[in-house]
């Protein structure tokens, strides 16, 4: 019958100490955490990138704001549909109470714009929750897996004092231990490092397109006209020429 293989990952599990098996939990742990944010996240991205020109185009196209409210409210989740409920509800709070000492205090334009801003930060705060922790990840998972090196080289240490001569069969086992503790660091750490780059990167393209889509919205609730950016300037006022200028 073949023997199994004495130094592969199953010896490493049967001769390592408390610590080494903790260092290694703490590790799947950490590789769990990650890829669960990462795929939370992507998911979550992949929906809100899907709708967003949906619901841009349903607010433009509807027919009166109260269609769009009706419309988006089993969408506000979403932070373009959180950011219309806001901006339409802040527009509709401010003309309800004009005559009051809120409309002396602030004019439409800028209890509008108050209430976009706190939507873009909340929508901003939701797409970066997680983020800290594949930055953490990713950067603690090689000193993780570093300090179980350090600690296999000090067992093969250990191992060559007791015996007396440093001979393989007495350091392979801990030395081997060292380098699996170093590879699992890098492999925790590598996909939380890609995870948070790319995810930062969508999430930056995201609140891009809902800032514009905030002036845009800003635009129409404080002037009822959607901001047309292609129409042409007025033209500067003709004055009548000075004294100076006819002598």
């Amino acid at each position: 019958m073949h023997d199994p293989q004495p130094f592969g990952f199953s010896s490493f599990l049967q001769q390592t100490d408390a610590v080494g098996l903790l260092v290694l939990l703490l590790l799947l742990g950490m590789s769990v955490a990650s890829w669960a944010v990462i795929v939370f996240k992507g998911l979550r991205i992949i929906s809100v990138r899907k709708s967003a020109r949906t619901i841009m185009d349903d607010f433009w196209s509807a027919p009166n704001v109260s269609h769009v409210v009706y419309g988006l409210r089993d969408k506000a989740s979403n932070p373009f549909a959180t950011l219309v409920l806001s901006g339409v509800n802040a527009a509709a709070h401010h003309q309800r109470h004009q005559g009051g000492r809120l409309g002396d205090a602030l004019t439409l334009s800028e209890f509008v714009t108050r209430a976009l801003r706190q939507g873009i930060n909340t929508a901003q705060s939701r797409l970066e929750t997680g983020l800290s922790l594949l930055a953490s990840v990713g950067s603690t998972a090689p000193f993780v897996g570093l300090f179980g090196t350090v600690w296999g080289i000090y067992h093969a240490l250990i191992a060559i004092g007791a015996s007396g001569q440093a001979t393989i069969d007495k350091v392979a086992g801990p030395v081997g231990e060292a380098l699996i503790m170093t590879a699992l660091g890098i492999a925790v750490a590598v996909p939380a490092v890609l995870g948070y780059n790319a995810l930062t990167r969508v999430n930056r393209v995201i609140l891009a397109q809902l800032d514009a889509f905030a002036h845009d919205l800003h635009g129409f609730l404080a002037t009822g006209a959607r901001v047309d950016v292609g129409a042409a300037p007025p033209e500067a006022p003709r004055t009548a020429p000075t004294r100076a200028q006819t002598a």
